[in-house]
């Protein structure tokens, strides 16, 4: 057994009657009888503070009392039980030790330190419940403790924690409340530390923000007491093991074969991509399956808070941005990557997330040689998309002239691609606009492809219809020089009326 302590002292029984029983043996009693009081004594004080009552209420108010008060009691003996079992393991394993052993290994000598412990104490757990229980602490030691089954049911999306006692999922693009619980909010910020300090950050009072991912890549963001009122909140956007690809995206609807042809011609010719939706709504997973169509002769520089990209090409330097240390300096900002990434000889920037000044030296990068650059943006639009670049860019604190900037913005962007997570759940594409050029101070655009809603089927699906615009795109001749330009004529052409 590993660095456990012994217990068993010179002319004593069997392990069954060790020196813990007589210690435990007072605790179990006021325990059980707390435990009932909790459960049975409130029934008989609603009763009594009403004087009348009919015979069929007391009948009802006794049945009622009968079928929920034996499993209140139930789960209240069965939760204290597990309390006491995780306190007197935690003061008989070496956490030093055990964090080194393989998961196979830790719990099976977990189970054989819990099923002694039972048997001592004389609890009531099964031996399912022992092995659950086994599992849940395995997970605090070496995971992330009650998080452990959601990240592993490859159904979830989302896990978004408000406290100790609320976490939500995202199945299927609905949201639902598990059953998944912590002990308490120290609990949940144990398993928060763990995380962010997994990436090199930190969260605490002082800073009670944070952002930081997973080991496979899953964004994580964290907010702290006293900004989290009810208590540590975590948010985690998961990515699916499977490569999502733009193929994929057909059979799930969330685009349609021309729309897909097109979108592989945009990302292979080296167009200038912003990628525009709402919060969830799959951006990130869009500019991925883009990015399969970059040639593997590129170098791709990403940039990012947290690194969630996953490029499948072989050269990718994938950047990341680092908070301020304890005493305020060492901060790197994602202007300070993108300023540096220039000078790293890219053949294409991808920008994970376009919110602050980093904007303008995205369309800096755009508009001097690096063709087919790449980042996504919170927008509702392609039209407020436009504008919402040009106010990030006002945030860089340069001050150019607002004609200025839409100029820089219509000869940097070649493409706008809108995805929005729809009410039944699935996102889709609902428009692909190219960016035309100026006319006044006007930023012209023109819709390539839009998403038509039509209804709703008997299982509650949104029907629509990807419709092409049958628009030449002006991107025909960049096209030609790679040899797409009828290819991309002809998914045009595919699915006009």
């Amino acid at each position: 057994m590993f660095g456990r302590r012994g217990t068993s002292e010179p002319n004593q029984a069997p392990p069954p009657q060790a020196a813990p029983a007589p210690v435990a043996a007072p605790e179990t009693k006021p325990a059980t009888e707390k435990t009932k009081i909790a459960a049975v004594a409130p029934a008989p004080a609603t009763s009594s503070g009403k004087q009348h009552k009919s015979g069929e209420d007391l009948l009802n108010a006794v049945n009622e009392s009968s079928l929920h008060a034996p499993a209140a009691k139930a789960v209240d003996e069965l939760s204290g039980a597990k309390d006491r079992i995780y306190a007197l393991l935690m003061e008989q394993i070496d956490i030093a030790t055990s964090s080194r052993l393989p998961r196979d290994e830790l719990k099976r000598q977990i189970i054989e330190i819990i099923g002694e412990i039972v048997m001592e104490q004389k609890l009531p757990l099964s031996s399912a419940e022992q092995q659950l229980l086994a599992n849940q602490i395995v997970d605090d030691m070496l995971g992330f403790g009650p998080l452990e089954p959601l990240l592993r049911d490859e159904l979830i999306t989302d896990i978004m924690v408000n406290g100790p006692y609320q976490v939500y999922i995202e199945k299927k693009g609905k949201l639902e409340l598990s059953d998944v619980k912590f002990r308490d909010n120290a609990h949940v910020m144990a398993i928060a530390t763990r995380i962010v300090t997994g990436v090199g950050r930190r969260v605490d009072e002082s800073t009670p923000i944070c952002d930081a991912r997973l080991p496979d890549g899953s964004r994580v963001n964290v907010i702290a007491q006293p900004c989290a009122i009810r208590g540590t909140s975590i948010s985690i956007r998961k990515f699916s093991q499977k490569k999502i690809t733009l193929d994929m995206m057909i059979t799930t609807k969330n685009v349609s074969e021309a729309l897909c042809k097109v979108l592989k011609i945009c990302g292979a010719i080296r167009l200038n991509i912003i990628i525009s939706g709402g919060t969830g709504s799959g951006k990130t997973t869009l500019l991925n399956a883009i990015s399969r169509m970059i040639s593997h002769g590129e170098r791709i520089v990403t940039i990012e808070d947290a690194a969630e990209l996953q490029l499948q090409q072989p050269h990718v330097v994938p950047l990341e941005t680092r908070i301020a240390n304890l005493e305020g300096g060492g901060e790197i900002t994602m202007r300070d990557l993108v300023k540096n990434a220039l000078r790293m000889r890219p053949d294409r920037i991808i920008l994970g997330e376009v919110r602050g000044g980093e904007a303008f030296d995205l369309l800096q990068a755009m508009n001097t040689g690096h063709d087919g650059s790449m980042g996504t943006l919170h927008a509702n639009t392609p039209r407020e998309a436009l504008t919402r670049l040009e106010n990030l860019i006002g945030m860089a604190g340069i001050n150019l002239p607002s004609k200025a900037v839409r100029t820089q913005i219509a000869g940097a962007v070649n493409l706008i691609v809108q995805i929005s997570r729809m009410r039944d759940g699935v996102r889709r594409i609902t428009h692909l606009t190219e960016v035309v050029g100026m006319e006044g101070d006007v930023i012209i655009t023109q819709d390539l492809f839009t998403f038509e809603f039509k209804g709703e089927d008997e299982t509650g699906k949104l029907t629509g219809e990807f419709r092409s615009s049958g628009i030449r795109p002006n991107f025909t001749t960049q096209a030609a020089y790679y040899g797409l330009d009828k290819a991309l004529i002809e998914a045009m052409t595919s699915s006009m009326e």
